[in-house]
């Protein structure tokens, strides 16, 4: 718990310190954001803190040692030449392993009492090496064995079944973190185009999209403070959306108390409690996102293509709680465990004979140990694997995509200066020279300007004003008109 709120206050301090946060003082959009790393990767295993109590060591309690995000370091860690030695020397720490110990203690006792039985009842040798007789002595007392080959004869079907069983938990593992991929892909692609989008239209056409009757709307200039407070709001949303996503997917009892102070101190009041107190939480971060991409001052076409991320995100949220709710089909899993438990259970009545060898058989107790620590456990990695969300970093995730969103707004208007002298003086002046300029050229095709040609039209429209199938027409047939004269236009220019 240490870690939990070690790692959530440095989330908000980082929080703090980036533009663009709507809880925050506002920062110049020019100031660099503060990129934070993700703050909840940790070391692949068991806690290195031999005092760490034993219920993290392995099971539950283990699985957030799981989350794992490599980097360049990891990686090299990861190819190195003395991995194989590594990972032997942590064999007897695995919580893997360790998960598994009353399935193989359970093998490992059957196995002890096979030969303790055969002994009695069929004769044993002594520390000294003298043979002595059967203890028990009756007709009913004979030794226990299974021919080998029954074994042989079940263990491709035992392999089929674990293989499918892992690579079914695995495939659930992969899609989950595939869901995360396109949050954190469509997340920078959604604050991308808010920004860059910002107050710009881009109606240079003059389209008219509904009707002549209404009027179109018109931006005015952009206000550099309103600009910072709008676009912090939808990146505070964003990250309000995956953060309530996580909570989602996690259990309450470790991620519930951390939830509610991360997203008391970064949204306002009346924002923080509308989220929390909603029944389902990422529904309502969406709806807010919403609110804040309809706030912004852009062309309502370029809105339809930011609200399709909201649409990505919809999707990866369903299909992260189909996971969630709906594991691999129990009977399949179910039968697994019970068709590898029965077998190893009954191994060591195969082995006996093959480790007629050894003193009393007596190497089929650890034979029959390490192939039960192997096939138990790669079962339990099915089991592990099964649910994905407890061992994804998903908190680092929420990390990285706050600190990017933030870092996104905060280059609002740079490079989009409406007027640069040192760019737009040597355009008109290459423009002029070609063919005599452009309005000689435009001359020569239509005596008329093109503005006047635009004037003429919809005053047109305007005092003839038929109904909406008149009006659709006369449109249709400015613009054949339209296109005709920049036709002219153009064919001059080529000749």
């Amino acid at each position: 718990m240490n870690l939990r709120w070690g790692a959530a206050a440095a989330a908000i301090a980082a929080a703090a310190r980036m533009p663009g946060s709507h809880a925050f003082a506002p920062k110049s959009a020019a100031r660099p954001a503060v990129v934070v790393p993700s703050s909840s990767a940790l070391s692949m295993g068991p806690p290195a803190d031999p005092s760490a109590p034993l219920t993290e060591q392995f099971g539950e309690g283990s699985r957030k040692y799981r989350r794992t995000v490599y980097t360049h370091e990891q990686w090299v860690k990861h190819r190195s030449t003395d991995r194989f030695s590594n990972n032997l020397s942590t064999f007897l720490s695995s919580g893997i392993y360790k998960q598994v110990g009353k399935e193989v203690a359970a093998t490992v006792a059957v196995a002890a009492f096979v030969c303790v039985w055969n002994a009695l009842v069929g004769g044993y040798e002594d520390f000294g090496g003298a043979m002595h007789g059967a203890v028990i002595d009756e007709g009913w007392a004979i030794k226990a064995g299974i021919p080998m080959e029954a074994f042989t004869l079940l263990s491709p079907s035992l392999g089929l079944l674990l293989a499918f069983r892992t690579n079914q938990s695995y495939k659930r593992w992969d899609e989950a973190r595939k869901f995360w991929g396109l949050n954190i892909n469509h997340t920078r692609d959604l604050n991308r185009m808010a920004t860059a989008w910002y107050g710009n239209q881009s109606d240079f056409d003059d389209t008219d999209f509904i009707d002549d009757i209404v009027p179109k709307a018109k931006i005015g200039p952009v206000v550099p403070e309103e600009r910072e407070e709008l676009l912090g709001q939808v990146s505070l949303m964003t990250w309000a959306f995956v953060r309530s996503m996580k909570r989602h997917l996690s259990p309450p009892d470790e991620d519930e108390e951390d939830y509610v102070n991360e997203i008391k101190s970064r949204l306002s009041p009346e924002q923080a409690e509308a989220l929390i107190g909603a029944a389902h939480r990422p529904n309502r971060a969406l709806y807010d996102l919403s609110v804040a991409i309809e706030k912004l001052p852009m062309h309502f076409v370029r809105k339809d293509a930011i609200n399709v991320n909201l649409s990505i995100f919809e999707d990866t949220l369903g299909g992260s709680e189909r996971l969630l709710s709906s594991p691999v089909p129990l009977f399949y899993s179910r039968h697994t465990a019970r068709f590898a438990s029965v077998w190893l259970l009954l191994l060591s009545l195969g082995l006996y004979a093959p480790f007629s060898g050894s003193w009393n058989h007596v190497m089929m107790i650890p034979a029959t140990a390490v192939v039960s620590v192997m096939l138990f456990g790669i079962e339990e990695l099915a089991t592990q694997l099964e649910e994905p969300f407890t061992i994804l970093p998903m908190q680092g995730f929420c990390d990285k995509i706050g600190a990017n969103c933030d870092e996104i707004v905060s280059w609002a208007g740079q490079g989009q200066e409406e007027r640069s002298d040192a760019v737009v003086a040597p355009a008109l002046e290459s423009a002029a020279v070609v063919s005599g300029g452009y309005d000689a050229v435009a001359a020569k095709a239509s005596p008329a300007p093109w503005a006047t040609v635009v004037s003429t039209a919809k005053d047109e429209a305007e005092a003839k004003r038929p109904g909406r199938l008149g009006r659709i027409k006369e449109r249709v047939k400015r613009r054949v008109g339209l296109k005709g004269r920049m036709g002219g236009v153009g064919e001059a220019a080529r000749r």
